[in-house]
Parts: structure tokens; sequence; C-alpha cells
């Protein structure tokens, strides 16, 4: 497959993962976490997590993927012990 300039692959998305603190619950699914360099941006549950069921309370510290195209937005990808 040859991309063309401009066009993106599936691998080539600026995805960071970083790791932050539950501070708020809010509806459906959202949570407002604070980042370890000290931003607070909203988090969602992925997909896989909702499918197992995985509860995030206030207080848990959770990993979050972040695209550079918006700093403010994040996928809640795993919760930690």
């Amino acid at each position: 497959m040859i991309l063309r300039e401009g066009e993106n692959n599936k691998n080539s998305k600026n995805i960071t993962k970083k790791e932050g603190r539950v501070k708020e619950a809010l509806p459906n699914a959202f949570f407002r976490v604070v980042l370890e360099d000290g931003k607070e941006i909203l988090g969602f549950l992925s997909g896989k997590m909702k499918m197992n069921k995985i509860t995030i309370l206030p207080g848990d510290r959770v990993t979050v993927e972040m695209t550079s195209y918006d700093e403010t937005k994040g996928r809640i990808v795993y919760r930690l012990k």
C-alpha cells in the first residue's frame, strides 16, 4: 500500500500515553482526569473497558491515550493498581 502525502495510516497516528488520576466521574462514562503534568482533561472509557465492565472511581490512577490534534480529551485505556 502506497500512501500519498497527507494521507494517514492507521499506525501513523500521533498517539501519546500519559498517566493521571481521576478527579470526578461524569455521566455517560466520562471522567475529569488530572494528568501527572498538572493538565486537566476530559477522559472517556475505551470500548474494551466498557465491554468488560471495568469500574473507574474518583481517585483511581489511569492510563490515557491522547492525540496531538486535541489535547483536551483522551481515551482511558487502563486502570492502574
